[in-house]
């Protein structure tokens, strides 16, 4: 299973990527299998600010929906919108180009609460 050293986790299996002010968000290469073939990922919360752990979209699988909960609360300025015509990316490339937002954060504090990959292996037995 791939999970990345330098990235951060959430207990709700998002990945994030801390880039200076910006985090960009996705869901991890464990969710991605436990979902099976993603076929719509919807995010109507572009250019919004939300708190930390709400709900910023769905992904939808052939079994099942799963909201998606913003790992630190900010502004959402960027949305994948590959992923609106390519879902399937999310399961080819979780960590890559299946990326989802990129949230402008507004309390860095927030990061010290992410896990650590050592953390996120835990958390799911790998």
């Amino acid at each position: 299973m791939n999970i990345p050293a330098e990235l951060k986790y959430t207990k709700d299996h998002e990945w994030v990527k801390i880039e200076g002010d910006t985090a960009t968000v996705g869901i991890t290469d464990f969710a991605q299998k436990e979902l099976g073939d993603i076929v719509y990922v919807e995010v109507e919360t572009l250019d919004q600010t939300l708190e930390k752990d709400e709900v910023f979209g769905t992904v939808e699988a052939v079994k099942t929906v799963s909201d998606l909960f913003l790992p630190l609360s900010g502004e959402i300025v960027a949305f994948n919108d590959s992923l609106e015509s390519k879902p399937e990316t999310v399961n080819a490339d979780a960590y890559g180009d299946g990326w989802m937002v990129k949230v402008k954060f507004s309390n860095p504090a927030e990061i010290e609460e992410l896990l650590s990959s050592e953390q996120y292996k835990e958390l799911i037995g790998a």
